[in-house]
């Protein structure tokens, strides 16, 4: 195959910040009751008077009331109990090397041949000429893009454009027709970014079939989860998918 690829992969687990609250009360004594006292009354005169009558009692006087006392100092109540955090949702990884089952879907397709330096233009001129055809007759794809490698050496490679289809289109030109996509038992692997940079993804799944002692057929496929038409490169994400024998 070609200068094999490598997936990059990342899980980002943002920490999450608990924060505690605390909060204070403001105590004030309360003032004492003001304390009254009484002036007694005079004893009467001993010699009667004529119309004796009793002197009346003088006025209570209230002793004046005690300043209030200094507030005291707030003391910081207990902490509320903490809430419990939800936990941020963990991006998993990526599959790779999953084990899956390809079924055959009805496609339309177009064969093609590119060289590496110009790669990505090629297949993107390919899926073109398929959604032109489909608009044109009014037909709506029934799947994702896909590429299927059927050879290729150190200048360039063959190809298959193929879209999934349920109504097969009239009058194909030459190059096109209608077949069926690859079946049977494969590994799924994903890469994510630009079609340049899929040798490394490439590079880490012919490490993983080293690794794991498989055997792979001489066809692989990429399905464009994004549509390459409409999606900036580097953004792209593809499912390779590598038949096993």
């Amino acid at each position: 195959m070609i200068g094999f690829r490598r997936l990059a992969l990342a899980a980002l687990i943002p920490a999450a910040v608990l924060s505690l609250g605390f909060s204070g009360a403001l105590a004030q004594s309360p003032s004492p009751a003001p304390s009254a006292s009484a002036s007694p009354s005079p004893a009467p005169s001993a010699a009667p008077s004529p119309a004796a009558s009793a002197s009346p009692a003088p006025a209570t006087t209230p002793s004046p009331a005690p300043s209030p006392a200094a507030s005291a100092s707030p003391s910081p109540a207990a902490p509320p109990p903490a809430a419990a955090a939800t936990p941020a949702p963990v991006q998993t990884a990526d599959p790779f090397g999953q084990e899956t089952t390809l079924e055959a879907k009805k496609v339309v397709m177009v064969k093609g041949t590119a060289n590496w330096d110009t790669a990505f233009d090629t297949l993107i001129d390919a899926f073109k000429a398929l959604n032109a055809l489909l608009d044109k007759q009014g037909i709506k794809p029934s799947g994702n893009p896909m590429i299927v490698y059927t050879s290729t050496d150190d200048t360039g490679f063959t190809f298959l454009a193929e879209i999934p289809i349920e109504q097969d289109p009239k009058n194909l030109p030459k190059d096109m027709s209608i077949g069926k996509s690859p079946e049977g038992k494969a590994l799924k692997f994903v890469h994510r970014g630009s079609y340049d940079n899929m040798d490394n993804t490439y590079e880490a799944i012919t490490n993983h079939l080293d690794d794991k002692k498989l055997e792979a057929k001489d066809t692989f496929i990429e399905e464009y989860l994004t549509d390459p038409l409409k999606t900036v490169e580097d953004k792209l994400v593809i499912n390779v998918f590598v038949p096993l024998k």
